[in-house]
């Protein structure tokens, strides 16, 4: 089970109101929440409103730990990071208000399974960096980064914080879901040994359930940037256990052999943001960022 496996349905649906947001269409759904475009009555304001999975709101640590992260994300005040409006329990239903961004997530951009323009996916994981070092700041580790959690902005909006040489400009990307990712490993592992959560982008110190900084991030983050260089996640197995075994054991694979076009440099970036001991990663994730600019070309300089 994935976190694209359909969430159990809450007891909500479009026309309800849930802690005074009016719910007016389904427009996503995973294994943890369903999102609604909702209508904030008290503030008549468009929001998208996050409400978890039954079975997440039952359990009293969670819904602790959901709230607190939640409002200590919403505190969070940074251009790439989604504003968050309000967050809670309502009646048992928990749920979780955001600015309503039009345009997809990144995930989508990878229906085909073609990779991304390597500015593209420079402009993309910059930004998510930058959001991922101010999280990191305030005591938040997001624990959940992956292609699913970055949000396209459709307005017309874009970042003048991120460019490349050219002075080429692209969209604006917001990071999402603080607060609702999975713990670790050990508490996701169902009775079979089945692991209920998205293992794609998972660092080593997660698998094994060590207390994790802002590095552990920073390998999901070199695995999303892998996916949207070559299509794929770096390592693919058809059983979750080998999934977990390729992430404990098994270097990072060549992106360079799938796309012989980008430069040799590429691969050492992203091994060392994939390194198997935190120790041996980047010190951020905006330094990795910025490696892997200059790897592509993108950015004056030579890697670090």
């Amino acid at each position: 089970m994935t976190d694209d496996t359909p969430a159990a349905p809450a007891d909500v649906s479009p026309g309800d109101k849930v802690a005074g947001y009016r719910l007016e269409e389904q427009i996503g759904q995973g294994g943890m929440a369903v999102v609604y475009r909702a209508h904030d009555e008290r503030l008549d304001r468009r929001v998208a409103l996050k409400v978890l999975a039954p079975a997440l709101a039952a359990d009293t640590a969670f819904r602790t730990r959901f709230i607190r992260e939640s409002r200590a994300a919403a505190a969070v005040d940074h251009p790439n990071i989604i504003p968050v409006y309000d967050a809670g329990d309502a009646g048992g239903c928990l749920f979780i208000s955001m600015r309503y961004v039009q345009g997809g997530d990144v995930r989508s951009l990878l229906s085909d399974g073609q990779p991304l323009p390597a500015g593209r996916t420079w402009n993309i994981i910059s930004q998510v960096a930058a959001a991922l070092d101010a999280a990191h700041a305030y005591g938040l580790i997001h624990r959940d980064v992956k292609p699913a959690n970055m949000l396209l902005d459709a307005s017309g909006k874009t970042t003048a914080a991120r460019r490349t040489d050219s002075g080429e400009s692209h969209e604006h990307v917001y990071l999402s879901d603080f607060g609702i990712s999975k713990r670790t490993v050990a508490s996701n592992l169902t009775s079979t040994g089945q692991f209920v959560g998205t293992l794609d982008y998972i660092a080593p110190e997660q698998v094994e359930g060590q207390a994790i900084d802002g590095r552990a991030d920073q390998y999901s983050l070199a695995c999303a940037a892998f996916e949207l260089l070559s299509g794929t996640p770096p390592f693919r197995r058809s059983l979750g256990l080998a999934l977990i075994n390729a992430h404990l054991n098994e270097p990072p694979p060549s992106l360079v052999k799938r796309r012989p076009e980008l430069p040799a440099s590429v691969d050492v970036v992203l091994a060392k943001a994939m390194a198997k001991s935190p120790a041996q990663r980047y010190a951020t994730c905006e330094q990795f960022a910025a490696d892997l600019g200059r790897s592509l070309g993108l950015v004056a300089g030579n890697p670090a």
